[in-house]
């Protein structure tokens, strides 16, 4: 992951001024204009690109308030303040955010814009996850410090089965083998690999590097470090393009984060802190500095009351198993992949690698814990445990990673840290999406109890 210094932030005006270039004589026909779910999908409409131009791109366009109030399956469900049926589903307003525009090679004459929520008084909605994440930003500002963030997804790609996915039976990996750090790939692999990141470049989302994983037809997408908001809006356009790539070549992605037992797909991130161009976690030796320090206590006392943040289905925690390189235990240490906190990089390019959470997690609410857990180590002095030198897995005395979805629930609402350092009605409102998702599959039978049970029982 490399850590450079990112280009400067487009202007707004340039990239509004540039759609309408591309609008007028008919380049672009349909704007996409999206706004981030819980789960970390687009929602949103495929607007003509000649009404948006003339009623939406300066005025936004309503969406039901569900959108930011339903589970995976866009149920209407209970518990949420911002949308109910006490509340008759009202609207709420999407303002387009001009600098996320996006050229969509993968759809033909069709940009993507990307909205901010807001209420009937024209203020931010304060749940929604790009929302959630600019308060912890602003809060880091008010310290003097400016974060910059680099995403690694992971994820698995299949044959597309309709058949077999609609039943929920299991599918067999593009490739068979493991092809970590392969430079030559069967097909249907190595079309994919060549497509996916020229569309992400022809969309102006460069990547640093793809590559296969270890396990069989896994991929890793690695981007350029930079302004940790549009790390997290590329990684839902990317995802996004991802699926679509996938569909022209007859594959299907999966972005679980444990698509089959013994298999499993992280979203690590990068993060270091900067203040007037200096680095915050890096002496001028290039060692860790006091400050660092306390950013990994704060986020190894904080991140075990955050995590339906950052694992926020039941499926999330089937991936914390020993030698799975998940991490099983709130540990950090240098150079260190059986940890949740890696030390990694060099000089002034010195910086943390979280490695909890896993490819299901919204990139806004990922972040936003690690930065919120960041800011309490900051602001409480908060001292580290000795890092780890060997195998995490078999280290003693750390805290485990919650073992399950309702674990990492009742840890959320212990003591009330997760209202102190979100404020509560965010830590409320996705209290109540983790236990939308318990209820979901807490009667649900498993495939793995029919097998074992349905002729033994």
């Amino acid at each position: 992951m490399s850590t450079s210094t990112p280009s400067a932030e487009p202007n707004p005006a340039t990239k509004a001024d540039q759609l309408r270039q591309l609008i007028e004589p008919g380049r672009v026909g349909t704007v996409l204009l999206a706004v981030p779910d819980l789960q970390g999908r687009l929602k949103g409409k495929a607007h003509d690109a000649s009404h948006y131009l003339k009623h939406i791109a300066g005025n936004g366009a309503e969406a039901c308030a569900y959108v930011l109030a339903t589970d995976v399956d866009m149920r209407p469900v209970d518990g949420y303040p911002l949308a109910s049926w006490d509340t008759g589903y009202g609207d709420l307003r999407l303002m387009p955010d001009p600098d996320t525009l996006r050229i969509l090679p993968w759809t033909p004459r069709t940009a993507l814009v990307l909205a901010d929520a807001v209420d009937s008084h024209g203020q931010p909605v304060e749940i929604a996850p790009r929302q959630v994440l600019r308060q912890q930003l602003a809060e880091l500002a008010q310290l003097g410090m400016t974060a910059k963030a680099g995403l690694e997804a992971e994820f698995f790609l299949y044959p597309h089965d309709p058949a077999r996915i609609a039943d929920g039976r299991p599918l067999e990996p593009v490739s068979p083998d493991n092809l970590d750090y392969a430079l030559d790939h069967p097909t249907p692999l190595a079309p994919y690999l060549r497509t996916l990141p020229e569309h992400l470049r022809a969309a102006g989302m460069p990547v640093e590097a793809v590559k296969t994983e270890g396990a069989p037809g896994q991929v890793e997408v690695t981007f350029p470090y930079g302004d940790p908001l549009q790390a997290c809006d590329n990684h839902l356009v990317f995802k996004h393009g991802a699926r679509a790539v996938a569909h022209e070549q007859g594959l299907v992605p999966t972005f679980m984060a444990a698509p089959a037992t013994g298999l499993a797909s992280g979203l690590h991130i990068h993060l270091s802190l900067w203040s007037q161009d200096k680095p915050v976690l890096a002496d001028s030796t290039g060692a860790l500095s006091p400050a660092a320090l306390q950013v990994i206590a704060g986020l190894l006392d904080a991140l075990p009351q955050l995590a339906p943040l950052y694992a926020p289905t039941c499926n999330s925690y089937r991936r914390y198993r020993p030698a799975s390189f998940a991490p099983t235990h709130f540990t950090w240490g240098h150079d260190n992949r059986t940890c949740a906190v890696r030390v990694t990089g060099h000089g002034r390019g010195r910086h943390l690698e979280i490695r909890l959470p896993g490819a299901d997690a919204n990139p806004y609410l990922a972040l936003a814990a690690v930065l919120a857990a960041t800011l309490h180590g900051i602001r409480q002095a908060l001292t580290p445990p000795p890092p780890i030198t060997g195998n995490a897995y078999q280290a003693t005395g750390h805290a485990p990673i919650p073992a399950s979805l309702e674990q990492a629930l009742t840890a959320y609402t212990k003591d009330h840290l997760a209202a102190h350092l979100l404020t509560p009605p965010v830590a409320r409102h996705y209290q109540n999406g983790a236990q939308v998702e318990l209820d979901a599959l807490r009667y649900a039978v498993p495939d793995t109890e029919r097998r074992r049970g349905f002729t033994r029982a």
